[in-house]
């Protein structure tokens, strides 16, 4: 592992590469890109950047996640990524009944096997166990929780109901539907 001044180095280099202080205040440095899909290429170069300050994190405090240099960091963040984009997904699926009677919990060991798997395929990133991969997720899964505003990226639309026309008016009784001498109807 590389000196603790390269590492503080490496982290606020991603820190600040996405965002600057001009005249005292915080400016999106790639968050004003154009909106034809750049800001979505803006949103997932953020979302590894917090994930890599969670990998980080995670390897400086828990016993049992190491890695060699911040290159082998960089490849376990585009993997971890590429990891929760295709395969999460498909092991929530799979872990459903699972993960509903664990209230949701259930998504933290299977966050914790994506990390152990990633673990296992890099050179140079070393997971020990289990139990250390599962607080390295929930390093990164704390990350993601508290710069969610930040990425942007779950957006909630917000929307309003209206029932019998406009949201200001009194709504009147239903009128009663005339019977036809033919209809078959019971009145109850």
């Amino acid at each position: 592992m590389a000196g603790a001044e390269q590492e503080f180095v490496f982290v606020v280099f991603w820190a600040f590469f996405f965002a600057r202080v001009e005249r005292g205040r915080w400016v999106r440095v790639l968050g004003n890109m154009s909106r034809e899909g750049s800001e979505g290429l803006a949103s997932i170069l953020k979302r590894w950047a917090v994930s890599g300050l969670g990998v980080w994190l995670g390897s400086y405090f828990v016993d049992g996640i190491s890695y060699d240099e911040n290159s082998t960091l960089l490849i376990v963040v585009l993997l971890l990524g590429l990891f929760t984009a295709v395969l999460k997904p498909l092991l929530v699926l799979l872990a459903l009944p699972f993960v509903v009677l664990t209230l949701g919990i259930g998504v933290l060991f299977i966050n914790a096997l994506l990390y152990l798997l990633v673990g296992n395929l890099v050179d140079g990133f070393h997971v020990a166990s289990f139990g250390a991969a599962f607080f390295g997720a929930l390093f990164v899964t704390f990350m993601n929780l508290i710069f969610t505003g930040w990425i942007g990226g779950a957006r909630r639309s917000s929307f309003r109901v209206r029932a019998n026309g406009s949201a200001g008016s009194r709504r009147s009784e239903p009128k009663p539907r005339k019977v036809k001498a033919k209809d078959d109807v019971i009145d109850i």
